[in-house]
């Protein structure tokens, strides 16, 4: 297995490449066609990353990371699964483009709000909205004696 290259992007502008050593991949049966092979190969692929431990990512890239994930992570360990392909070659690969691109969106650093105020017209309208439903509600009252 060969070390994952994530393209650069916004948080990695040189990239990352992420050691083999830390990828962690298990296969099984899957589900779904696969002809005379179907419960004899193991295409399905689990590709795992343990973001706390791995040395590819700075101190700030892996806060950030842990998160943005931290709906897809199991403890600290991100898992993709592969296996809409029939050969496990493939369904590898799919697993690995699923990581980088996961990774890749998870270091985009936030985009600061810029605070504006309301417009002069917006303020006007919004005054004379309620200045209409407080006359409504007014209206709504018993009739007066006269």
């Amino acid at each position: 297995m060969d070390d994952l290259y994530v393209p650069p992007g916004p948080g990695a502008p040189r990239g990352l490449r992420i050691p083999a050593a830390e990828l962690t991949e298990q296969f099984s049966r899957s589900s779904g066609p696969g002809g005379q092979g179907v419960n004899t190969t193991d295409s399905r692929v689990q590709l795992s990353l343990d973001l706390a431990t791995t040395t590819a990512l700075s101190d700030t890239q892996r806060e950030r990371a842990m998160d943005r994930l931290a709906a897809r992570l199991s403890g600290t360990t991100l898992t993709i699964s592969a296996e809409e392909n029939r050969a496990q070659r493939r369904n590898r690969t799919a697993a690995r483009e699923r990581l980088a691109a996961l990774l890749r969106e998870s270091l985009v650093p936030p985009v600061a709000r810029r605070s504006t105020r309301p417009t002069k017209g917006s303020q006007r309208r919004r005054l004379e909205g309620k200045r209409r439903r407080a006359q409504i509600k007014r209206n709504r009252g018993r009739p007066g004696i006269e």
